[in-house]
């Protein structure tokens, strides 16, 4: 492999990053001031529609997802047979929310009510828990078995 080939094949595994303050910028301030008092539900359902351009087959591969995305860690912290908890955190989540106590987490609930109803092909809800004395977010999808998603 040539050299060239060789730094453009490294050039393209690599993860770039994007300055903490932009992706704030558009998330906090823009993102609020386009779309209003109805930004919380507009981003649920975008976190859906994400997660159905990105389907996950794992809850592993969904906390992969997260990192990449540069949306947090994301773990399990509680299952049982009609509900999963899962709880979001980093530095970032933690600022944001001292910076902003109306800060939401909405497009992530979304995302990961959405995967977890192509796993279980059952209709999810996902509620957010904001713990933000801790900074870090507790996110509870439900569903009922009797529901099956279409």
């Amino acid at each position: 492999m040539s050299e060239l080939a060789s730094a453009k094949s490294t050039n393209e595994n690599h993860i770039q990053s994007v300055p903490v303050f932009g992706y704030e910028l558009i998330r906090e301030v823009l993102l609020h001031d386009l779309l209003g008092n109805e930004a919380p539900e507009i981003l649920y359902w975008a976190g859906k529609r994400i997660a159905r351009m990105y389907p996950l087959e794992t809850a592993g591969q969904i906390a992969e997802f997260f990192i990449n995305a540069g949306w947090g860690n994301l773990s399990i912290a509680n299952e049982s047979k009609h509900e999963i908890e899962m709880e979001l955190s980093s530095q970032l989540i933690a600022e944001r929310c001292k910076k902003n106590h109306n800060c939401s987490f909405q497009l992530e609930a979304g995302f990961i009510a959405q995967q977890i109803e192509l796993q279980k092909e059952v209709i999810c809800e996902a509620f957010e828990h904001p713990r933000k004395k801790t900074g870090k977010i507790l996110i509870t999808v439900k569903w009922d078995k009797k529901d099956p998603a279409e």
